[in-house]
């Protein structure tokens, strides 16, 4: 346990907004207990990797980093092993570590910044795989009474980016661990989805492994987004919409190149880049807040942008966004 009044959250998230606030550092599960006696509160913010938050003032009270660490084998037959890992491990080296193991499932999401525990929080996705698809189970420290609790799949109400921790929940659990079921043998790989098997073509890579899908996933992602050590982002800044397919079919009527997957029946989720592309946002820079020149779903600080001037660029985008297509957007990162 270590705690860190009025430092600067500066290099706590990936915008790299200069916010200042009191932080308690969580390594161990019985620290809640002691931090909670020490500072007399609740966390008003858990915080992993700070890589989906945007701070656009000074946090009150105490917030909680979560630093819980470990990776074991909690079981496993011939056909899987289930993976427990604790939730302050970083996410991208623990796909790596599965994909050395040749443990498949979870190879295209490699490169998702953040930490294990945000991964069931915002049932993160990519690629045509989201958490929900591997997810066994999690357990999460009781804030008020300090005691563990295991969440089931089915429990954590799994949504498009949203899980039971976003809404009923929030604030009241700390995630400790989560246990993901991912297949040792027989494991079909996904390949369809955005530009893997062109990407795959490229390298020469005609009968991939799951290293080799990570790679090309690497490969794209690295060559669309921006590093957030060098230009501050969180990534997808907002999600993509999902509308009717009546909807979608007025608005291809007028624009006949709109990017739009298959969701639920008679539902269509549209590519929120392309709407914010073809409203004239990419590429846009309002002082040292803007939009990425190469994917317009990434919002950027180029330095000095304050969270609430990123914040008034997404609300004007939101806004010309639902003027042009009708259709709303909403942020994918946690506005504080």
């Amino acid at each position: 346990m270590e705690l860190h009044p009025s430092i600067s959250l500066k290099k706590l998230n990936t915008f790299g907004i200069d916010a200042i606030g009191n932080v308690a550092v969580v390594t161990e599960k019985d620290d809640i207990i002691r931090i909670a006696n020490e500072t007399g509160q609740s966390p008003t913010l858990i915080l992993g990797g700070g890589s989906n938050l945007l701070f656009t003032k000074n946090p009150e009270g105490w917030i909680w980093k979560n630093e819980l660490r470990g990776i074991e084998i909690a079981d496993e037959t011939d056909e899987f092993v289930w993976v427990k890992a604790g939730a302050g491990e970083n996410w991208h080296r623990f796909v790596l570590h599965c994909i050395e193991k040749n443990w498949g499932g979870i190879e295209n999401l490699s490169l998702i910044p953040g930490l294990i525990g945000a991964s069931p929080m915002q049932n993160i996705g990519a690629y045509g795989v989201e958490i929900k698809d591997v997810f066994h189970s999690l357990e999460a420290i009781d804030l008020s009474s300090g005691q563990l609790r295991t969440f089931t799949l089915q429990e954590c109400k799994f949504g498009y980016r949203e899980s039971v921790f976003k809404h009923e929940q929030k604030g009241k659990f700390m995630i400790a661990s989560v246990t993901y079921r991912l297949r040792k043998k027989n494991h079909e790989l996904k390949l369809d989805y955005g530009d893997i098997r062109k990407e795959l073509d490229i390298q020469g890579i005609p009968n991939p492994g799951i290293a080799d899908l990570s790679r090309a996933v690497i490969a794209i992602r690295s060559s669309k987004l921006p590093d957030p050590q060098v230009l501050g982002n969180a990534g997808s800044f907002f999600k993509n919409p999902v509308v009717s397919e009546d909807i979608e079919k007025h608005i291809r009527e007028k624009y006949p190149e709109l990017v739009a997957y298959p969701a639920s029946a008679g539902m269509k989720k549209l590519a929120a880049g392309w709407l914010i592309e073809k409203a004239g946002w990419k590429g846009f820079r309002r002082g040292d807040a803007g939009v990425h020149s190469k994917q317009a779903l990434v919002l950027v600080n180029y330095g000095k942008a304050t969270g609430a001037e990123i914040w008034q660029l997404s609300e004007d985008i939101v806004r010309n966004v639902e003027d042009t297509f009708g259709v709303l957007l909403e942020r994918e990162v946690n506005i504080l």
